[in-house]
């Protein structure tokens, strides 16, 4: 696969945890839209790239001046975020080719680093089935017995956290969710659905500041991230040089 092709953002959800006024993606964060924070860090790093941002249809809290991507569009999206990807991909059809890197980003994940941006697409060059980010366990797991007390400890070795974006071909990806959805497979993210045809996609390091923003204490969090990431950005860049 080569460089970045498509981006596709899927945006249709409610956010029903946050308890909020207004879905997720719609909150103010140091005074923008999450949404608005999330496509401009994606453009920093595939500024050529094109967008496919999923939408609720019925959506009345959109604005196309969040939208920094010179091509894009925007596509109805689903029920599930599985059925969000599916239409981004069956509305590109007939452009996309099979070996397209396809990245799918969650929308309330504001705090992707550029850098991780950029290191996934690297990694991914020469994986046909394709990858994510990912963060190793730090935490000691626990599981429940379904009453809230613990049944056992896992053990922590080789446990990951899925984060986004999660990159694969066009082709692959399309197969993938089409089939699942065939089957009956529940799909938490794009890599499970690869993973049910027998894939073991990449797994790539990323930063663990890749908030998504999910409980209403997130949005705060993600704010003293975005606030501590653009100060060490500008302890690091000399003065009148600009971010590349």
């Amino acid at each position: 696969m080569s460089g970045v092709s498509w981006l596709v953002v899927p945006a249709a959800g409610q956010g029903q945890r946050m308890g909020a006024d207004r879905p997720k993606q719609y909150l103010t964060l140091d005074a923008l839209p999450v949404m608005a924070h999330t496509l401009a860090r994606l453009h920093a790093a595939f500024p050529e790239a094109r967008l496919c941002l999923c939408l609720d249809p019925d959506d009345a809290w959109f604005d196309p001046a969040w939208v920094p991507f010179a091509d894009w569009r925007r596509v109805p999206g689903g029920r599930e975020r599985a059925d969000s990807v599916a239409n981004a991909l069956a509305a590109i059809a007939n452009e996309a080719r099979h070996d397209d890197l396809v990245l799918v980003h969650d929308v309330a994940r504001p705090c992707v680093a550029v850098d991780d941006l950029r290191r996934l697409t690297r990694a991914l060059a020469d994986e046909p089935a394709g990858g994510l980010l990912a963060a190793p366990v730090a935490d000691t797991m626990k599981r429940d017995d379904g009453a809230d007390r613990v049944a056992l400890t896992e053990p922590r070795a080789g446990l990951w956290h899925a984060l986004t974006p999660q990159g694969f071909g066009y082709g692959l990806l399309t197969r993938a969710l089409s089939e699942a959805a065939e089957a009956g497979v529940a799909v938490t993210d794009e890599a499970s659905a690869v993973e049910a045809l027998g894939q073991a996609p990449r797994l790539v390091p990323g930063r663990r500041d890749n908030l998504k923003i999910t409980h209403p204490e997130d949005l705060a969090l993600a704010g003293m991230i975005l606030a501590a990431q653009a100060s060490v950005h500008s302890e690091t860049t000399p003065a009148g040089v600009a971010e590349r």
